[in-house]
């Protein structure tokens, strides 16, 4: 089944242009639903899935995480049994490599079961086996980038370029930690738009014709 995978920069609008793909082609999309699905194989909230998602944890979480795969399974009931307390109460989130392995699972059987516009979350990394993939990296200079993020989150633009910088990074870092590739190299691509140039409306157009002609 044909699959479009959309990478992008923070702020240079790849969830929106991944939005006017799938309405143009009527493919569903896999962008926030995703946390969603993720959340509830796992059994947690939204929120803490979000927490994990693209983003490298902090050395807190880290800790956290190697005292979750290091416990006893014995250890959760013990606690969960404190007076006043119940299971989902005391519930820890889910480790980073837990959301990483959900998250990999419900792409790929996302990409199995039909037509699907797939944003970020090393989907271009997961499927790039595929033949029947198209993938496009959504890129815009920093400085667009982090006009758009001031605009549309009502930051000055001081804290929206450190916003810009950690996300940047983050997903950097996680894509090169959990697939050893660079999520900027253009060779991973079929398509490399910048947005900040073409526009949105253009750089949608350009992947829906070449999504058409080519899957």
């Amino acid at each position: 089944m044909p699959i479009v995978t959309v990478s992008r920069q923070f702020g240079a609008g790849g969830s929106e242009l991944a939005a006017r793909v799938a309405e143009a082609l009527g493919w569903p999309l896999l962008d926030n639903a995703l946390l969603d699905e993720v959340a509830a194989r796992l059994g947690t909230s939204r929120e803490a899935v979000a927490a994990r998602d693209e983003r490298r944890p902090s050395l807190a979480a880290r800790l956290a995480d190697a005292l979750a795969l290091g416990a006893t399974d014995a250890e959760p009931s013990v606690t969960a049994a404190l007076p006043g307390r119940d299971a989902e109460s005391v519930a820890p989130p889910p480790a980073e490599e837990q959301v990483l392995a959900v998250t990999q699972r419900v792409i790929v059987e996302a990409a199995a079961r039909g037509p699907v516009v797939v944003v970020g979350r090393g989907a271009q990394a997961a499927l790039a086996a595929r033949a029947d993939a198209l993938h496009v990296l959504c890129c815009a200079p920093r400085d667009a980038r982090i006009a758009r993020v001031a605009a549309r989150e009502g930051l000055p633009l001081g804290a929206a370029a450190r916003r810009v910088d950690d996300v940047d990074r983050e997903r950097l870092t996680l894509v090169r930690k959990r697939w050893g590739r660079e999520l900027l190299d253009p060779s991973h691509y079929d398509l490399c738009l910048n947005s900040a140039r073409l526009g949105l409306a253009e750089a949608a157009t350009l992947v829906v014709e070449t999504a058409r002609a080519r899957l």
